[in-house]
Formats: structure tokens, C-alpha cells, sequence
């Protein structure tokens, strides 16, 4: 199985292929509304808004599994999302990145490139960049800033 058979259930409810994203250099990222790393949603606005029209895409996941820092529910993540940073990328429904209920992409991310701690996901803002081609070519750990994984999107966009 590769990326492109996976689908997830957007923010709104719908489910979406990730089929739809074939050609695109994705960010995925797992996030929160209440952590340490949150104001990392304005950076990851920044880099959508400047990298979208030429065929990048973020992917954000809300998960609660990490000191229960992403309580609310879709639509007020929704709201604080939009409220406090302006955010424009495609919100899915909240999931679990670890253990036996993790999302089958997750499962997939994971297997496809580890972290420090094997294949678990450490913490909120684990990021993950994605090739055209739907290849898992970085993981990035959640302190780093967005801003400092614009030349690889960049890289990733020029080929």
C-alpha cells in the first residue's frame, strides 16, 4: 500500500482520497490547539499560503494523545484554528497517531520514515514531507519550526 490508497475523514465530516493530492508535495502534520508547540499553526500557515499555488499542500491531523492538549471537538478546533491563526489548510477530523487505534496513515508515515523513538510519534507537530510521487522523503520532530523546512519543500517542488 502506498499513500494515495489511504483516505481520511476531513474536519467538515466528508471523507477525502488522498488520491486527490497525486502530484503534490504534501506537509503532514499531527497538531493541537492547547501545547507548547501550537503557534507553530501561524508558521505552517505561512508556508501554505506562500507554497499552495504551486502545488503544495499541508495536511493537518489534530490528535489528543499527548497530555490531552487537543480536547475540543471538530468544529471548535475548526474555529480556534481560523480565530487565532488564520488557517486556510485542509483540517482533518481529530485521530490518534499511536497505538492500536492510530490512523491507518499514521501506521503508514511511521513505517515509512522513524523518529527517535522507533515508529511512535513523540509529540504534537511531527511532520512529515511527502514527495509528488507520494514517497515519505523527511520527518521532522516537532520543535522544528516550519520555517526551517521551506528549501526542502522548495527542493521537493523543483523536481
Amino acid at each position: 500500500m502506498g499513500l494515495y490508497d489511504f483516505s481520511a475523514t476531513l474536519n467538515d465530516g466528508k471523507e477525502k482520497k488522498l488520491s486527490a493530492y497525486k502530484g503534490k508535495v504534501l506537509l503532514i502534520v499531527n497538531t493541537a490547539s492547547k501545547c507548547g508547540f501550537t503557534p507553530q499553526y501561524k508558521g505552517l500557515q505561512q508556508l501554505y499560503a506562500k507554497y499552495n499555488d504551486r502545488g503544495f499542500e499541508l495536511l493537518a491531523f489534530p490528535c489528543d494523545q499527548f497530555g490531552h492538549q487537543e480536547p475540543g471537538d471538530d468544529a471548535e478546533i475548526k474555529d480556534f484554528c481560523e480565530i487565532n491563526y488564520g488557517v486556510e489548510f485542509p483540517l482533518f477530523s481529530k485521530i490518534d497517531v499511536n497505538g492500536d487505534g492510530a490512523h491507518p496513515l499514521y501506521k503508514f508515515l511511521k513505517s515509512e520514515k522513524t523518529g527517535l523513538l522507533g515508529d511512535s510519534i513523540k509529540w504534537n507537530f511531527t511532520k512529515f514531507l511527502v514527495d509528488k510521487q507520494g514517497n515519505v522523503v523527511d520527518r521532522y520532530a516537532p520543535m522544528t519550526p516550519p520555517r526551517t523546512i521551506a528549501s526542502d519543500i522548495e527542493k521537493q517542488l523543483a523536481k
